[in-house]
């Protein structure tokens, strides 16, 4: 009726044919009708919601008439069973299931009050009888109890008995069993006792021995161990298996290995110094309070000759041998403080103790006599030691020696080169890899925390060592091969430090060759010590890697080597050709194509030609087609090549070749022509899988076949030619034909027209049926999701105003009250007060 309460929807279009629903909308209406519903029904359970009116029958298959009678009491039994084992509380960690005994809960046992213990005899409180109770303090005893008739006793008889009497009546039982049984075994031992006795009486006339043939049958008799009874008593006493000791950790071993050699090397230095070993054990150092000092020796005969001289009792000579003892004595101490220090000597030591030895005695005197005295025997004391020095000597020369000529087993890091090489010097190579393994031992990186920084520098000790060795006039090269497995075991240790140290030899020696060529514009090949760093690469790092930090520039500086330096005498052929058997070292694995390798060795056939064969094929730098080291390794002389034997040309004669014969020489240039033709078929069969094997390969095929004179060879050398040539030759060549690569197929254009569905936003796109269903679901269902968060809204909303609305009565009520109280306090006090006024005026 109230225009202001109508709302009307307003459409945007009019469509022909669509039916609206809500074209006017009653929201005053919508309202008070919602909220009549909602008091009919929200309001009535939010009133109720701590009310319980309705009673429920819980049990267990009550109106369930599948279940038979007896079924639903076993069931439920079971259920009353469990809820009784249920923990009630989580947080109780003591509450555990009742245990029972025969039944019964041991809770309601516990609760008597008089509890016998049945296998006690001492105590038998709770076991006396009413009747004997009654005698003893009843008072009188049958005097002033009724008589109790037959009938009254019979009844009593038949009346169940309590709980306390049936125990009583089991503990009586249990302790006359308890007695019968005592009796029994008494009886028992006794009559046992009895048998043995009369048993000793009666087998000292049974014993006998029978006669020794009747012993022999019975030893024959007797049958001959089982098979399986053998191999039972052999199990019994077979070792059995222990356990064995847990594997060490590393630092466990380094510091056994530690202890041992500091052990080893003061048991040395006890015998350069020629202490003997029961000289240098320790007394204990504890001593018990119950000790009474009398487990000594006597060692030695302490009586005295008895002399009489000018009238006097002669007592000097024993004065003389105690002060030789005592000087013995100070000897001994002062070589035990040798042993702390190796450089000192004996002379110096035995001085010392000596002057130690007088000051100590000087404190025990104070007057001047007798420091003069002192000093007088002093002197004495030296004579004697003087005299009897050389014995002494001469009877441990032998075993200073041999302690002297031993090594030390300790040894610090050396902290500089000067130090690290005077302590290699003139030792064995056995000596000096002894040194370096109790080195690295005595300073294990787990034993202090600056033995790894010491070892680092030890690595770069040991390469500049074997770079020292190299650069000799006679370079021990066997040396260095032994000493290339210490220096492998601290690159394990160490790979950082290692690789730093070879980088930085690899930099220096690349800068150098930089600055030669910068200079001369030529360089030459580097000396022994740099080709044997390089050789020490291969051995320490991996070649076969596509990059390596150390491996890279190693082979980057052997390319410039093969290239940029001149070959100008025969000591450059044989460090060129060493520098090729590197390469093929280094590229074994990975197969990487060196092409500075295959020119070299083309180089090197170009140098082996007569002037007059060398033509018709072209060289590379470093190699001229004309100069004066064309013929370099060209041998003219017969007797040389007739005597010539293949042996491998070892890496020393390069320091040693200006000394040597011309047969040597020519013979080292026919054994550097048979390393090239070995390299050429190590070569061949590295670089087969390439695709361009034969192009690469070409130069050098024509010149073996073209150019060199084979049958000026000697046979072993044609030879090594032959195997050259033929591992070339066998190679098939296997290209591969080159092919498009394979495409799908254009399709030829077509003008059919292209339909391609437009998509406006907002409308519903058709499909088919069960598309369009399940799109109309989902949009039900977000329909009335939103309408259900709406109505949960304003029932939460009326909840809040009812609630609302209880605490505004409950805070008027109590306000009215207490505006009653203080009104009637303020008329009783208006009344007291008036009442007092009224007494004030009578």
């Amino acid at each position: 009726s109230n225009p202001f309460e109508v709302k009307v929807n307003r459409q945007k279009f009019d469509i022909l044919g669509r039916k609206t629903k809500n074209d006017v909308g009653l929201p005053g209406v919508s309202r008070s009708k919602a909220i009549k519903k909602r008091n009919q029904t929200l309001l009535k359970e939010y009133k109720e919601r701590e009310k319980t009116n309705v009673f429920k029958d819980k049990r267990f298959g009550e109106y369930n008439t599948k279940i038979t009678p007896e079924e639903k009491m076993i069931r439920r039994f079971a259920l009353e069973r469990q809820q009784n084992y249920v923990k009630k509380n989580i947080y109780n960690l003591n509450e555990d299931e009742e245990l029972t005994h025969y039944g019964q809960s041991l809770a309601e046992i516990e609760k008597l009050n008089d509890i016998v213990d049945s296998d006690s005899d001492t105590e038998e409180r709770g076991t006396l009888s009413a009747e004997l109770t009654a005698a003893h303090f009843g008072g009188g005893g049958g005097l002033l109890r009724k008589k109790v008739s037959s009938e009254q006793q019979e009844e009593e008889e038949e009346k169940p008995k309590s709980r306390k009497e049936l125990i009583e009546e089991m503990i009586a039982k249990s302790k006359q069993e308890k007695q019968e049984r005592q009796t029994r075994r008494e009886s028992a031992l006794e009559l046992t006792e009895k048998l043995d006795k009369d048993w000793k009486e009666i087998q000292t006339l049974m014993a006998r021995k029978p006669p020794k043939a009747e012993r022999k049958d019975k030893e024959v008799e007797k049958p001959k161990p089982d098979e399986y009874d053998m191999i039972v008593r052999e199990l019994g006493f077979e070792m059995k298996a222990k356990p064995s000791e847990r594997l060490k950790t590393e630092e466990e071993l380094a510091k056994e290995e530690q202890a041992r050699l500091q052990r080893l090397e003061a048991d040395r230095l006890r015998r350069m110094h020629g202490i003997e070993e029961e000289a240098n054990k320790k007394r204990p150092s504890h001593m018990s309070a119950d000790d009474l000092a009398d487990g000594f020796i006597l060692d030695k005969d302490d009586r005295r000759l008895l002399s009489y001289k000018d009238g006097k009792i002669n007592i000097e000579n024993e004065e003389e041998k105690e002060e030789e003892e005592g000087e013995e004595e100070e000897e001994e101490e002062g070589e035990e403080e040798d042993n702390e220090n190796e450089e000192e000597s004996q002379e110096e030591s035995a001085s010392e103790d000596e002057d130690g030895a007088a000051d100590s005695h000087s404190d025990l005197e104070s007057d001047l006599e007798s420091e003069e005295e002192a000093s007088g025997n002093k002197k004495e004391k030296k004579h004697m030691a003087n005299e009897n020095e050389p014995q002494n000597v001469e009877k441990l020369d032998p075993k200073r020696e041999a302690a002297k000529s031993e090594l030390p087993y300790t040894f610090a890091v050396p902290e500089s080169y000067e130090t690290f090489k005077s302590l290699l010097a003139g030792r064995t190579i056995e000596q000096q890899l002894t040194i370096l393994e109790r080195i690295q031992k005595c300073n294990h990186p787990s034993l202090a925390v600056g033995n790894k920084a010491k070892l680092e520098k030890l690595f770069g000790f040991l390469l500049e060592y074997i770079g020292e060795l190299a650069t000799l006039d006679t370079p021990e090269l066997r040396t260095i091969d032994k000493l290339v497995l210490p220096l492998y075991n601290l690159c394990q240790m160490f790979p950082e430090a290692a690789s730093d140290s070879i980088k930085f030899i690899l930099r220096d020696a690349a800068h150098d060759l930089e600055e030669v060529i910068e200079v001369k514009g030529r360089a030459t090949f580097p000396g022994l010590d740099t080709l044997i760093y390089l050789k020490i690469v291969s051995l320490l790092f991996p070649t076969s890697d596509f990059w390596h930090p150390v491996v890279t520039p190693a082979f980057m500086y052997m390319s410039q080597l093969l290239t940029k330096c001149r070959i100008a005498t025969l000591q450059d052929v044989i460090k060129g050709l060493f520098v090729c058997c590197l390469f093929l070292e280094y590229v074994s694995f990975s197969r990487r194509f060196v092409p500075e390798l295959i020119n070299f060795l083309l180089g090197v056939l170009h140098i082996s030609l007569p002037k007059n064969q060398a033509q018709g094929y072209t060289v590379v730098h470093p190699f001229t087609p004309v100069g004066k080291n064309l013929e370099l390794l060209l041998v003219r002389d017969e007797e040389d090549l007739k005597s010539w034997e293949k042996q491998n040309v070892p890496l020393s004669i390069v320091t040693r070749l200006k000394e040597t014969s011309r047969t040597e020489i020519n013979h080292t240039r026919l054994s550097c022509l048979a390393l090239c033709f070995d390299l050429i078929r190590k070569c061949a069969a590295l670089y087969e899988p390439l695709p361009s094997f034969h192009e690469i390969m070409h130069p050098i095929r024509i010149l073996l076949t073209q150019h060199v004179p084979v049958n000026e060879y000697p046979e072993k050398l044609q030879e090594c030619y032959h195997s050259a040539l033929k591992e070339l030759e066998n190679k098939v060549k296997h290209y591969t034909p080159l092919i498009c690569e394979k495409k799908k197929p254009v399709p030829l254009k077509q003008y059919t027209p292209k339909i391609v569905k437009v998509l406006e936003f907002g409308k519903k796109q058709a499909g088919n049926k069960k598309e369009q269903e399940r799109k109309q679901l989902i949009q039900r269902h977000k329909r009335e999701l939103k309408g259900a968060i709406r109505e949960i809204r304003k029932d939460n909303q009326y909840l809040a105003r009812m609630q609302l609305s209880e605490t505004m009565e409950r805070d008027s009520a109590r306000k009215r009250k207490v505006k009653e109280l203080l009104g009637s306090l303020a008329t009783q006090e208006g009344e007291w007060k008036a009442m007092k006024r009224s007494k004030w005026k009578n």
